[in-house]
């Protein structure tokens, strides 16, 4: 039977992993893969997440299914971190998945079992697993314009321009905050335009919010999925606890749906509670237990709080510092567009050929868009970095 199938395509960030493990230079430099690296260059457990974990541990009397909603106190905490004051509970609804990726699967199965004919929007570019997961669940796809490479901005306007096109609802994938690859975010100003013309056009929003806290607050970085909580009739959103909890191979996260009433409301949660099944079955427990605890304890939630603010002001140091060191190496304001951006990534704007010299001659690696992870930028060393970086461009 296997001898009828095709090679998989590689995975490019796997790939990127094996060849960095097999790389023996001393001086190799990991700005691809996406996770948070502290100034040791290690993935931390975060104090606050390993003291709830030993309190789960220590009061836990059984190890016996969750159910298909998952933890229920997890799910009431993560969806109050998320919408704050702006949720409306007779027309809100959550269930807990594993990782914002199981989030994002079940969504997009629910979407094309309500409306199988609807063209899902992406942002050109976006997070890579976004298109092969929502064609593995069966929708339709097209991109619309976003990110302007030559300014390292958002092309807001070119952005709705493209998504003029699309018909009564069609799904637009929005990312809530630290925009994956680039960077780039819709600004507080522009999100409420963005909710009247979604509302116009009778959109349906796709909230992806991987990064809460790791732009410019926890408050500030929900504020877009906030502002279109308020506005439109129906909403769907994945939340992942991966990077602002800091539990990556725990997998844990959020589906969170927004409905017109609470009858069609409920509807869809049992929709998506039988697609879980057929997914997955039952979510695990450890992770959302442990973010419960944080969530609902106020010590451990202000120190969580203190962790994860150090960590993103670290990341936007370590931008605003490598900013400068190109612009002094290069002898120009091109790469100025990173200090602006926020969250885990910026996009370098490098050619193919110019990053795979980076990584064979300088051995830095990176994504082949030239996706840098700033959490990896080395501290201290970003100036022989912004060297190695210019040399590739001037030669």
């Amino acid at each position: 039977m296997f001898q009828t199938l095709a090679p998989a395509e590689p995975d490019k960030i796997l790939q990127l992993i094996g060849l960095f493990r097999e790389d023996q230079r001393p001086e190799k430099l990991d700005l691809g893969v996406g996770v948070y690296k502290d100034p040791a260059r290690q993935t931390p457990v975060m104090a606050a997440v390993r003291k709830a974990e030993m309190k789960v541990i220590e009061s836990q009397a059984s190890k016996s299914y969750l159910g298909l909603e998952g933890h229920t106190g997890f799910n009431a905490a993560i969806t109050g971190l998320a919408l704050g004051d702006h949720l409306d509970p007779a027309r809100t609804r959550t269930i807990q998945a594993p990782g914002g990726s199981g989030a994002i699967r079940i969504l997009a199965e629910l979407l094309a079992s309500a409306q199988p004919d609807a063209v899902v929007y992406l942002s050109d570019p976006t997070w890579p697993n976004h298109l092969p997961t929502m064609t593995a669940a069966g929708l339709n796809t097209k991109t619309y314009r976003y990110f302007d490479p030559s300014t390292g901005g958002v092309r807001f306007d070119s952005m709705l321009e493209s998504l003029s096109a699309a018909a009564p609802g069609d799904i637009v994938v929005l990312h809530g905050c630290c925009h994956n690859p680039t960077g780039a975010n819709i600004s507080p100003q522009q999100w409420p335009v963005l909710a009247e013309f979604l509302v116009e056009k009778h959109l349906i929003p796709f909230v992806d919010m991987a990064y809460q806290g790791f732009g410019d607050g926890l408050d500030v970085d929900a504020g877009g999925l906030r502002c279109l909580a308020d506005a439109v009739p129906e909403l769907v959103a994945a939340i992942s606890c991966s990077k602002n909890f800091g539990v990556y191979c725990d997998r844990v996260g959020a589906a969170i749906l927004i409905g017109r009433n609470s009858r069609e409301t409920d509807t869809a949660f049992g929709q998506l509670k039988s697609l879980a099944r057929r997914n997955y079955s039952m979510p695990p427990n450890h992770a959302a237990a442990a973010v419960f605890t944080i969530l609902q304890d106020s010590g451990l939630r202000s120190e969580w709080h203190d962790e994860l603010d150090r960590m993103r002001t670290r990341m936007l140091r370590l931008r605003t510092e490598f900013a400068d060191a190109l612009r002094q190496k290069s002898g120009t304001g091109r790469f100025d567009f990173l200090a602006s951006h926020r969250g885990m990534f910026s996009r370098l704007g490098l050619s193919l050929q110019q990053v795979a010299r980076l990584r064979s001659e300088k051995a830095v690696y990176m994504v082949g868009d030239s996706r840098i992870n700033v959490a990896g930028l080395p501290d201290p060393g970003l100036d022989r970095l912004a060297e190695s970086i210019v040399s590739v461009m001037n030669d």
